[in-house]
């Protein structure tokens, strides 16, 4: 299985074998649209669950009890918030944390006697704490002042390191792709939105723009004087680019998943609610859609945007006429590129394999 996993990240590589993902982008592209509209209905119903950090009440921890007894504890603390329902989460196996509206001392004082005896545990065992919302306010702020920084840096960055501004535009574009799914699964999961979570939101941008600047770079590499030959067009010399760097984003994103989804599992069958969860979800489905966005969006809308160019249009045309005046027209595509490119590539003699070389 590993010498044939190899062979084919090699086949791709060197074009022997190809898959013809820019010549696809529509499909990828209505596939990207679906999810995004699904995920933007969903950030309005259900809407996301903003935790008590960001909404600010009162919070309740029971220690030593059965986590089966959630009923238990909505029934008791109803009759001093009866204009909130509490939410009560497990913590570990034998810990319940029910949030509220806010209460005055007097109340969190009753509250505390009301839960110990319903549960018939010890006043030490249940501790309580308030949360205002203007902490969740300011850590919202600063998270938006940040991602807005984040972005134009970004966009700076790439236009001047990729000397085109498309190349900024389709990155920011899977960046945008990534958050909007992320965000759209976490309210449709229903988990409560912490400051772990908003972590992991800005975490997944960093991870999914570094997979794509990764492929962008290859396609820099295969695209340098491509004007400057009649051969192959802009898209082939892209969607070999992709298929150059298939193998590579598949294993990071394998090996970035695996930790994730075992803190993922254990922070939820496990630990319960907690900051591992809430943060590994975040990350689990980012990375996910990252790795998603960087082969199958970026580059194709990257190659949509170049082919509105003058230019590159005339050289389309033009390699398209040479093939049909030569007869070519079914050695077209990344495969063609590919076999053009391994004939190139010293040592490799897979372009004239079928003729073994005679001994001088």
């Amino acid at each position: 299985m590993a010498v044939g996993f190899a062979q084919w990240g090699n086949d791709l590589y060197t074009g022997r074998r190809s898959y013809n993902i820019v010549g696809r982008k529509r499909l990828w592209f209505t596939i990207s649209l679906s999810l995004v509209a699904i995920c933007t209905i969903l950030l309005v119903k259900p809407g996301l669950n903003p935790g008590i950090e960001f909404r600010g009440g009162s919070e309740f921890v029971i220690s030593g009890v059965s986590t089966s007894e959630q009923k238990l504890a909505t029934d008791t603390l109803m009759a001093f918030a009866p204009e909130e329902i509490p939410r009560v989460t497990t913590v570990g196996s034998s810990s319940l944390r029910i949030q509220t509206a806010q209460l005055d001392n007097a109340q969190v004082e009753k509250a505390s006697v009301a839960l110990a005896a319903a549960f018939n545990v010890p006043a030490t065992q249940i501790t309580s704490n308030f949360v205002g919302p203007s902490w969740g306010q300011d850590v919202s702020s600063k998270a938006i002042r940040g991602l807005v920084v984040f972005l134009v840096l970004l966009a700076i960055v790439l236009t001047v390191y990729f000397r085109h501004w498309r190349m900024a535009a389709a990155a920011l574009l899977a960046l945008f792709h990534d958050l909007i799914i992320t965000v759209g699964i976490y309210a449709a999961v229903g988990w409560e939105v912490t400051p772990a979570t908003v972590i992991g939101f800005l975490t997944i941008l960093g991870y999914s723009i570094y997979d794509t600047v990764v492929v962008f770079d290859k396609v820099r590499e295969n695209t340098i004087g491509v004007l400057d030959q009649s051969r192959f067009t802009y898209a082939e010399k892209a969607n070999l680019a992709i298929n150059q760097t298939l193998v590579r984003s598949i294993n990071t994103s394998v090996v970035a998943l695996l930790p994730v989804s075992g803190i993922l599992f254990i922070g939820a069958f496990v630990l319960g609610a907690g900051t591992l969860r809430d943060i590994a979800l975040a990350l689990f489905v980012g990375m996910t859609i990252g790795a998603f966005s960087s082969i199958f969006l970026a580059t194709p809308f990257e190659v949509l945007l170049r082919d509105r160019e003058p230019k590159l249009r005339e050289h389309t045309a033009k390699v398209m006429a040479n093939r049909a005046k030569a007869g070519s027209g079914d050695e077209v595509g990344a495969a063609a590129v590919g076999r053009a490119t391994a004939q190139l590539r010293p040592g490799s003699h897979q372009g004239n394999s079928a003729q073994p070389r005679r001994r001088k």
